[in-house]
């Protein structure tokens, strides 16, 4: 039988042993959405392929630590968040000072849409494009919580932040997503 066709218990059995062809197929099969992942956070299509690359070598070098209580591609979609966030730190473009001071803030002319109807009719698009648009902390937010499924006790560990600013900082980014988009 060969790796395509194995299934991803037995393949990270082998990358266990380091097995590179086994290695080469667990690419081969997540690198499309890890780099989805690393893409939507890192924002530049280079550097988060480099950055999923180097995840991926993490998660390699750490497979002995995977202990099947997630499924693989979560724990190697956490591995890829992680490193995504990792390399805005290092680049200065990513400030903590951003969730602190937006404690503090307050968003003027907030307005309220009731009628869920209105952002069902929104393209997938236009409200992705309106995330972009936001400031880096709210969009790093709203990303982790809508399109990668982070609960905000989960975000405020990735982005090593307390709960409460968490809930607070994840609260004013739908506020003024709703602005944003009430504004379309």
């Amino acid at each position: 039988m060969s790796l395509e066709q194995e299934n991803i218990e037995k393949l990270i059995l082998l990358c266990k042993q380091k097995n590179q062809k086994a290695q080469c197929e667990v690419y081969n099969r997540y690198a499309k959405a890890m780099y989805n992942v690393s893409y939507r956070i890192v924002k530049d299509a280079h550097f988060a392929e480099d950055v999923m690359q180097e995840g991926f070598l993490k998660a390699f070098n750490k497979i002995s630590d995977f202990k099947q209580e997630v499924s693989f591609g979560a724990w190697l979609k956490r591995i890829i968040v992680n490193s995504s966030i990792d390399f805005y730190k290092k680049n200065n473009q990513f400030k903590t000072e951003d969730f602190d001071t937006a404690l503090y803030k307050k968003e003027e002319n907030e307005i309220d849409i009731s009628d869920d109807d209105s952002f069902n009719n929104l393209k997938v698009q236009q409200i992705l494009e309106t995330i972009n648009s936001l400031k880096y902390s709210y969009r790093m937010i709203l990303t982790l919580f809508y399109i990668e499924g982070y609960d905000s006790e989960e975000i405020s560990e990735i982005l090593n932040i307390s709960y409460a600013n968490c809930r607070t900082t994840l609260s004013r980014a739908k506020d003024c997503l709703r602005k944003k988009l009430g504004e379309i």
